[in-house]
């Protein structure tokens, strides 16, 4: 017995060290495990379409190049959509940034005059947002972004390619027996394609309509608004929140503070609510189900780990991380705690 208890101590005291060890490492190397992680959800999307091509007896090298023209003509119509939205607020007037300064000088007096808030008297408050030197660092973000965008494309080949066996790594490491692995696998790409399928679904209709909502109540930039949401809206329950209070704020500087901002700021929350609140619900099931603090969680984690990105990729990486736990005995209730089971 003692020497079992001392056992446990020291598995205990080699978990502790482990964890924070691998998360340190996930830190430091994000710039590998961003597009891998990411790639990864490309290749099991595109899975179903390999087996397809795979029947009609097409070849594995014929059938990736396929996938690759397919991912890179959606980047293709994504990059001309931002040259676009890009074109119409460059060839805007600057009519919007005086108008704004007048609202956020009203916006001040009225702080001053009611709550007794002082503010700054810094001038031409919005024009500092577009000054050189803070346009100078877009150059370093679209390198990082072309790099990841790469790395991504490249990881994608090789996962397709089954250099990187899912599979194999699940039941070489985790997942022991044979047949576990391959119902852990086949329920990890089942439940992550519909997840990816209904929330690019989801995304990219409340993307549409809100930049329709933009149109039809003449707020400016309606193809960047809908670009915005459309990727804000991968950042579960917190994206919603973020584009509805944006847009508000743009359009509180547009519109009139009468009826038509009003309706203007229910049309887009009624869009969020539709799509975010109502639909994706019904289309994930009650099988996809996760616990809302467990979203919230793994959305801080994620977000503090490796950003942006990481937000966008936590709940496909809890999806993961659920699957996994529910196939090992010893670790079922903590995939009952992230699905909000009892």
């Amino acid at each position: 017995m003692p020497m079992l208890e001392q056992r446990r101590t020291t598995n205990i005291l080699l978990i502790i060290i482990v964890i924070p060890l691998v998360f340190y490492i996930l830190k430091i190397l994000s710039f590998i495990f961003i597009p891998l992680i990411f790639s990864m959800f490309i290749a099991l999307l595109f899975l179903p379409l390999m087996r397809f091509l795979g029947r009609r007896k097409v070849p594995k090298l014929i059938s990736i190049i396929i996938i690759l023209l397919l991912v890179i003509g959606g980047l293709k119509i994504g990059i001309e959509l931002i040259q676009l939205s890009s074109k119409q607020i460059l060839a805007s007037d600057t009519e919007f940034f005086s108008k704004a300064e007048v609202k956020i000088g009203e916006l001040k007096d009225y702080l001053s005059e009611n709550f007794g808030i002082e503010t700054g008297e810094d001038k031409n408050i919005v024009s500092r947002f577009f000054q050189k030197e803070n346009i100078g660092s877009t150059l370093g973000f679209l390198n990082r972004f072309l790099t990841t965008i790469l790395m991504t494309v490249f990881f994608v080949v090789l996962w397709l390619a089954e250099s990187i066996n899912v599979h194999k790594l699940l039941n070489n490491t985790l997942l022991k027996q044979k047949y576990t692995s391959i119902k852990a696998f086949m329920k990890i790409e089942k439940d992550l394609i519909k997840f990816i399928k209904v929330k690019f679904l989801m995304s990219l209709l409340t993307g549409i309509f809100t930049g329709l909502m933009c149109l039809f109540f003449d707020v400016s930039f309606p193809i960047f608004w809908g670009l915005f949401a459309f990727v804000i809206n991968f950042v579960q329950m917190v994206g919603s929140f973020i584009s509805v209070i944006l847009l508000s704020i743009f359009a509180f500087v547009e519109l009139d503070p009468t009826s038509s901002l009003l309706f203007f700021i229910l049309s887009i929350t009624g869009v969020q609510v539709l799509f975010g609140a109502i639909l994706e619900p019904i289309f994930m099931g009650k099988s996809f189900s996760i616990n809302i603090i467990a979203v919230l969680v793994m959305l801080m984690f994620w977000g503090f780990l490796w950003g942006i990105p990481g937000l966008i990729m936590a709940i496909p990486i809890t999806v993961f991380i659920k699957i996994i736990l529910e196939q090992l005995p010893n670790t079922k209730v903590i995939a009952s705690l992230l699905s909000g089971k009892s």
